[in-house]
């Protein structure tokens, strides 16, 4: 029997329990974030949902994310972040060499694009390459599939490989119970504004619970309706993360998510006659050669090389502030050594 039973519809299980108890400090208690709001959070707690206090910005525990699973004192005060078991990154918003977390112990990613505007095949596979490199498994929703003239499915299963691909209308009810059914554990939904998502959301949690918006009808883009991210039981079990919507989807470390999202090119490579062959003319090069025979389209690869080359410099970005942060810290310590040879020699 699972132990803190109002922790169960918000995915507190066996398995998260097995994981987490021999962790949880003496004087605390687990519990799963809500939602965030800077200095505090709402949290799901054995004793059903409360306030909490969250350490400050530069204290161990921070950088807190809706899903994540802490522990809490006495005090309704945040104690420990316990492990992540997957985490949806992008690169910052504010254009930093830092990570930013969208969503925390994710188990499926909703993929959302509206099937009745423009579906950008590139927008999804970057979409993808963040989800498979959350270690959740994603899913590609066209939405409002009602309002479109025609669903582009065949289009986009050819962008994503290893992920399933539905279309669905929450307005009319058609694919929800086939949506429902490819639902696991703790589901985050992801995707520009006006993609439908805060619909979805709650077409599947059966009730009003987050804000809608109606899209511009000249150019089918939408605003911000959904400001914070928010976790909420679905009614068959499972949890389910609402997002805001994301203009800037930038890559953070996200190596293995290109190799799965492009994995028909990573196989195309793999054939190559050279080990260290870049695609770029040289004899024996298969992916040029599924390029020219039509089984690879243009467009794809072009987007495999964008995200590639953007995730290089990332990390190349990345390291930098790192040494950085190194250099620092010697200079800081050398000073310090100085001060002190200079001080004992004063003594004399």
């Amino acid at each position: 029997m699972v132990e803190n039973d109002l922790l169960v519809p918000y995915g507190w299980t066996e398995a998260v329990a097995d994981e987490y108890a021999s962790l949880i400090e003496e004087g605390c208690v687990p519990a799963r974030v809500i939602r965030m709001d800077r200095s505090e959070c709402d949290v799901a707690t054995p004793t059903g949902p409360a306030r909490a206090s969250c350490p400050r910005a530069d204290a161990e525990v921070s950088g807190l994310c809706t899903g994540d699973w802490v522990t809490i004192d006495a005090e309704s005060m945040v104690r420990q972040l316990l492990p992540r078991r997957s985490a949806i990154m992008r690169s910052s918003a504010s254009g930093r060499s830092q990570g930013q977390v969208l969503a925390a112990n994710v188990d499926t990613v909703l993929i959302c694009t509206a099937a009745d505007g423009d579906v950008d095949l590139g927008r999804i596979e970057r979409m993808l390459t963040l989800a498979w490199e959350s270690n959740a498994q994603p899913i590609v929703m066209l939405t409002k599939a009602d309002a479109a003239e025609a669903v582009p499915l065949d289009d986009v299963r050819a962008v994503a490989p290893g992920a399933a691909v539905a279309a669905v209308s929450a307005n009319s009810g058609a694919g929800l119970d086939v949506l429902a059914a490819m639902l696991d554990g703790t589901v985050a939904l992801i995707g520009p504004s006006g993609a439908g998502k805060s619909t979805l959301a709650n077409a599947l949690l059966g009730q009003e619970v987050f804000a809608t918006n109606a899209v511009r009808a000249a150019d089918k883009k939408g605003r911000h309706t959904t400001v914070h991210r928010e976790l909420r039981p679905l009614p068959n079990g499972g949890t389910l993360i609402d997002t805001p919507g994301l203009r800037g989807i930038g890559l953070w470390d996200a190596a293995e998510g290109i190799e799965k999202t492009f994995s028909d090119i990573e196989s195309l490579a793999a054939r190559c006659r050279f080990g260290d062959c870049a695609h770029n003319g040289e004899p024996g090069c298969a992916v040029l050669e599924a390029i020219d025979n039509g089984e690879l389209p243009q467009r794809r690869f072009d987007s495999y090389r964008k995200l590639a080359k953007e995730n290089a410099w990332m990390a190349a970005r990345t390291d930098k502030r790192l040494q950085a942060e190194r250099d620092r810290h010697w200079r800081s310590v050398i000073k310090q050594q100085r001060q002190g040879y200079k001080e004992r020699g004063s003594r004399r």
